[in-house]
C-alpha cells in the first residue's frame, strides 16, 4: 500500500510528487507486485496541487509543472499492475483527477469528491471523468464545483464500494489480494486492453481482443489456470 502523507490536505508538493514516482519506479520493477492500493493519511485522500507553491509559478515553470503532475498521473494509469483508490477523505481539484488515473476506486463514508477547478478559476477533470460517470454527471461535476458525497459518487460510478472508515483499508486490500492471485499476465493485458477501451472503434476493438486471447491462449498462465479450474484449486503463478 501506498500512503499519500503531505498533511494537512495531502497536497503534492514537488517533493511529494518525487517520493511518489520514486515508489511508482520500485512497484514497476519488482514482479511479484501484482496489485497496489493507493490511500491518503488523515483525513484527506489528496487535494492534488498545492496551490501555494503554484502561484510563484512562472508561466514557463507552470508548464512544467503540469507535464509533471500528467506524467504522474499517466504513470499510474500505465502500471502494469491495477491501482486500487482507497478513498479515505477528500478528493479535491487535481486530486480527483489523481483517482480518476487509478483503475479502481473505493470510498470511506467519510470521502467527498469536488472538480474544484471552477472553483479557482481553472479547468480539471474534463478528459477522464466522462468516460468514468458519463458525460451528463461530468458536466454537473465540473460545471458547478460542488461538493459530491461518497453515496453520490456510488450511485454515479465514479466509485464501486462505500466502506466505513475503519473498514477501508482491509476492504482495499482484499481487492488487491483477490486481483493478485488471478493469471498475472492476463490480468496485465486485460487492464492495458480495457484502458483503450473508448480509444478504438468497433473493428479496432475485435482485432485487439482476438489479438490479446491468442496471446494469452498460448501462455502457462492460461494451462494453470484451467488445471486449477478442474482441480478446484487457487492456481499458482510465475509471471513471465
Amino acid at each position: 500500500m501506498l500512503t499519500i502523507d503531505s498533511p494537512p490536505s495531502n497536497a503534492f508538493t514537488w517533493e511529494s510528487r518525487q517520493s511518489m514516482l520514486r515508489a511508482l519506479d520500485i512497484v514497476e520493477a519488482d514482479d511479484d507486485i501484482r496489485a497496489v492500493v493507493i490511500t491518503g493519511t488523515g483525513r484527506a485522500f489528496t487535494s492534488g496541487a498545492n496551490l501555494r507553491e503554484d502561484q510563484a509559478l512562472t508561466d514557463e515553470q507552470l508548464a512544467d509543472y503540469i507535464a509533471e503532475f500528467s506524467g504522474m498521473l499517466n504513470r499510474i494509469e500505465a502500471l502494469r499492475m491495477p491501482v486500487i483508490a482507497a478513498i479515505n477523505g477528500a478528493s479535491v481539484g487535481g486530486g480527483l483527477e489523481f483517482a480518476l488515473a487509478c483503475d479502481i476506486r473505493l470510498a470511506s463514508t467519510d470521502a467527498f469528491f469536488v472538480a474544484a477547478g471552477v472553483n479557482v478559476g481553472l479547468i480539471v477533470s474534463f478528459w477522464r471523468l466522462p468516460r468514468v460517470v458519463g458525460l451528463g454527471a461530468a458536466k454537473e461535476i465540473i460545471l458547478t464545483g460542488s461538493r459530491y458525497t461518497a453515496e453520490q459518487a456510488l450511485r454515479w460510478g465514479l466509485v464501486t464500494e462505500v466502506h466505513e472508515p475503519d473498514a477501508l483499508p482491509a476492504a482495499a486490500l482484499a481487492k488487491a489480494q483477490r486481483i493478485a492471485t488471478r493469471a498475472p499476465l492476463s490480468v496485465e493485458a486485460a487492464k492495458s486492453a480495457v484502458t483503450r477501451a473508448f480509444e478504438l472503434d468497433f473493428e479496432q476493438g475485435q482485432a485487439l481482443q482476438t489479438v490479446k486471447f491468442i496471446e494469452m491462449y498460448r501462455t502457462e498462465d492460461h494451462q494453470e489456470a484451467l488445471r486449477a479450474f478442474f482441480e478446484k484449486r487457487d492456481g499458482t503463478y510465475f509471471r513471465r
